[in-house]
């Protein structure tokens, strides 16, 4: 019987993390205070990096960016699982879930390039300090960031198109709670190796390209670092890229644990982590390990009580 005598799918069944409803509260509750803090953690930073004219520089001009991929890359998924714990028939339609793989892809392969930009940019500043202003300057900049926005776009267009050109005639359960492309080439009536292939490849290139020249500029970093001769100096120059080098190794150690796993149950466990933890994490990062960040932090929120004071 040829294909065209299947009935299309017109939406899916995600299966969510867990079947046992009391847990599903639990979890409901949990994840939305990690989503509330990403939001208004990453806004905050967003808001503060605008506001205070000190902070107008490269490294938090990519630090913007980098807060808003966080907040944008959980909004994929998220709301949907929140919503999903709370009702019992846990449907997507087709265009959400091909809409869901898009996003999810576009944003997290444009997350890495942008780390590795904010990498090269630490790179210049402690290896080139006095050339700093003049090599990262704001047109540099803004072609850095919006070439991870263009090359994340395009890769994940491919991605996608490859997927909703399949045909998908049942069943329909999507064996995670988000639409993956992994799970939902699973799902698919007809050989899908092609599109393993070119996930396998683009995004293992993407990966590791990104990931070879962000650890290549910190292996720089590390041999300016001992050219200082003052600890003081060597701290300094170190707390500038500790967080950073945090935010690198929690978001490829959880994503690199997610695609080379075969087990449904760590896979969903490991995609929790790069989703949900990690971006709400990121605002405590690089907030607490910053003390510009914090100097501005306590600055604005002095001036907000001071007008707050006036108004009354």
């Amino acid at each position: 019987m040829g294909l065209e005598n299947y009935t299309r799918v017109t939406d899916f069944v995600l299966l969510g993390l867990t079947d046992l409803v009391k847990l599903q509260v639990t979890l409901f509750v949990f994840f939305s205070m990690l989503y509330i803090i990403n939001v208004l953690g990453n806004f905050s930073i967003m808001v503060i990096t605008i506001m205070d004219s000190n902070l107008h520089t490269p490294m938090y001009f990519f630090l913007w960016n980098l807060s808003c991929l966080d907040i944008c890359f959980s909004s994929v998924t998220v709301p949907k699982m929140l919503i999903d714990f709370m009702t019992p028939k846990k449907t997507i339609s087709f265009v959400g879930c091909i809409s869901q793989i898009h996003f999810l892809h576009f944003l997290g392969s444009t997350e890495v390039m942008l780390l590795t930009a904010m990498s090269y940019d630490r790179y210049v500043a402690i290896g080139n300090p006095l050339r700093y202003s003049i090599i990262m300057n704001t047109r540099v900049c803004r072609y850095l960031a919006l070439s991870s926005w263009m090359a994340g776009y395009f890769h994940s267009l491919l991605q996608t198109v490859m997927t909703a050109k399949l045909p998908f005639c049942g069943p329909n359960l999507v064996k995670h709670f988000f639409c993956d492309i992994k799970p939902v080439l699973k799902l698919a009536c007809t050989d899908t190796s092609l599109n393993l292939k070119l996930l396998i490849r683009f995004a293992g290139t993407i990966a590791t390209s990104t990931l070879l020249l962000t650890l290549l500029s910190y292996m720089f970093i590390s041999k300016y670092l001992l050219k200082i001769q003052t600890a003081e100096g060597r701290k300094r120059a170190f707390s500038t890229c500790s967080a950073h080098l945090t935010v690198v190794f929690l978001l490829y150690g959880t994503a690199i644990f997610t695609y080379s796993q075969d087990s449904l149950d760590e896979d969903r466990a490991a995609a929790v982590l790069f989703t949900v933890i990690t971006p709400a994490l990121n605002p405590f990062i690089y907030t607490l390990r910053n003390k510009d960040m914090k100097k501005s932090m306590k600055k604005c929120a002095k001036n907000l009580q001071l007008r707050l004071a006036y108004k009354k």
